[in-house]
């Protein structure tokens, strides 16, 4: 079924005129006479439409859907172009309940103040798209992005916290150091990647302060690999909790 995301309003009608970007999605759809159009409003809530030349029409009841149990944070440095805007929609895929873009030392990626309100809103582009493709009916918050020590009061918001990190002594894979964890559910979990510099030696000492350091396995890997390999192992561990 193909899926338009519209504001919470809408799925109240019973004949939906749609907002500019949902209309023209349809319009490359190409849907047929009678068929079904699933709108969701990101909030939780959708409802079935059917398709014709005159509109969409409702053919069943709004539905409200619980969110998600997992209550994940991604923590990421921002990455160059494409990259990051995969990093958005992957987490997004996994289910993550909210992002934050991290602008450290090391980051190539520098973004101005006055920059930032944008690349937030495009970032949610981004996240829509994803949410549209994936049947995902939660969309998780974007935050601007913010400086590192701004990160760091986030983090303090979190239950538990992981950061992917090279310590002497190594420290535990990050499977281990989840299975090692009583994973109450619930509980909000973060998870933090550096930037392709890594982080500072002061960044790192003031995350292990407030974290747990772990390892993402005996390769390097890019900076969003492994900002996805970390949101894939705590979705997986808090879904069996």
């Amino acid at each position: 079924m193909h899926r338009l995301l519209v504001p919470s309003d809408a799925l109240a009608a019973e004949t939906v005129t749609l907002p500019r970007d949902a209309a023209h999605h349809l319009k490359v759809l190409r849907p047929k006479p009678g068929e079904s159009i699933e709108l969701f409003d990101g909030r939780g809530h959708t409802r079935a439409y059917a398709w014709s030349p005159e509109g969409l029409h409702a053919v069943g009841e709004r539905k409200a859907l619980p969110p998600s149990s997992l209550k994940l944070t991604l923590f990421a440095c921002v990455t160059k172009g494409s990259r990051w805007d995969w990093t958005i929609e992957k987490a997004v895929e996994l289910g993550v309940a909210r992002i934050v873009p991290v602008i450290s030392d090391r980051c190539i990626v520098r973004l101005s103040s006055a920059e930032r309100p944008a690349k937030a809103e495009r970032w949610m582009r981004i996240a829509e798209d994803a949410a549209r493709q994936s049947d995902a009916v939660w969309l998780p918050e974007i935050l601007p992005a913010v400086d590192f020590p701004e990160a760091l009061a986030l983090v303090r918001t979190c239950d538990r916290m992981f950061v992917g990190a090279l310590t002497n002594p190594p420290p535990p894979p990050l499977l281990a150091a989840v299975t090692s964890e009583s994973m109450v559910s619930g509980a909000s979990l973060g998870f933090f990647v550096g930037p392709e510099g890594d982080f500072t030696p002061a960044e790192l000492a003031a995350l292990l302060e407030i974290a747990t350091p772990v390892s993402l396995g005996p390769t390097i890997l890019r900076a969003e690999t492994a900002a996805i390999y970390g949101v894939a192992v705590l979705a997986a561990a808090a879904n069996r909790s």
